[in-house]
């Protein structure tokens, strides 16, 4: 329920780190896409466990690591309709939002202003609000495994993840765990189409099911750094996806 809201932050700085990229192993027998998805689904906690919660309410740090920057993270989401929020605070640029209320999708950056989604941008950002997409739905993914490979320095199974709007993602989940390891996403932005890879770790457990609480982004060379110290469920008020009055204002 976290994993999907990562790319919104993740175009925020100038060009600094590249990550190494996955090194592809040889191997004969791979486990089918739905078995490696089904498998970490259980890990976390359960389809029930997951389908049971119907928002999250998550709080952490988001850091450069490159440039010494960091501040506090807020992030929002809920099911039926799917929607998203992300605050942030970061010393030096100032206060970051960026949400999806069902409907708009939209940025308030100091770097840019207030800004409305539209075309492709706007429909991925809504196909990343899925709230239940850590299921891999079959209504809306094809899956296929690739390959076993090393990535983020651990063996893991690379499965291919498309949606029926043609957008194609990656999933990385670990050999030994089943855990889901990163992802790599390519996405269309104002600033062109970018890639982002994004690595996972350090599972807790908030209530009955596991959340990644170190969640590393790279884009265009930029290192981002997300660490959650908290997760609730279910406690989330319709308010919180209130669109801001400079969006409000961008509406016709």
């Amino acid at each position: 329920m976290f994993l999907r809201i990562a790319t919104l932050t993740a175009l925020l700085f100038a060009p600094f780190h590249q990550q190494a990229p996955a090194q592809s192993e040889t191997s004969t027998a791979l486990p089918s896409a739905r078995e490696i998805v089904d498998r970490h689904v259980k890990a976390v906690g359960g389809r029930e466990a997951i389908m049971a919660h119907k928002s999250m309410h998550a709080t952490g740090t988001l850091a450069v690591p490159a440039s010494g920057i960091s501040g506090p993270l807020e992030i929002f989401t809920a099911a039926n309709p799917d929607r998203v929020v992300l605050k942030a605070s970061i010393q030096g640029i100032g206060e970051i939002a960026e949400g999806f209320d069902g409907t708009h999708a939209w940025s308030v950056n100091p770097m840019t202003g207030p800004t409305l989604k539209s075309g492709k941008e706007l429909e991925q950002t809504k196909l990343d609000a899925d709230f239940y997409g850590e299921l891999r739905d079959p209504k809306s993914y094809t899956l296929k495994t690739l390959e076993k490979i090393t990535f983020d320095n651990r063996p893991c199974y690379k499965v291919s993840v498309k949606r029926a709007s043609g957008t194609e993602d990656f999933d990385y989940y670990d050999a030994a765990t089943g855990l889901r390891a990163g992802t790599t996403q390519t996405r269309e932005t104002q600033m062109g189409t970018v890639t982002v890879t994004t690595t996972e770790g350090d599972y807790k457990k908030f209530g009955k099911l596991l959340q990644a609480t170190t969640v590393t982004q790279v884009v265009m060379g930029v290192q981002q750094k997300i660490t959650l110290e908290a997760v609730d469920y279910d406690a989330v008020s319709a308010s919180a996806f209130e669109l801001p009055a400079a969006i409000k204002a961008l509406i016709k």
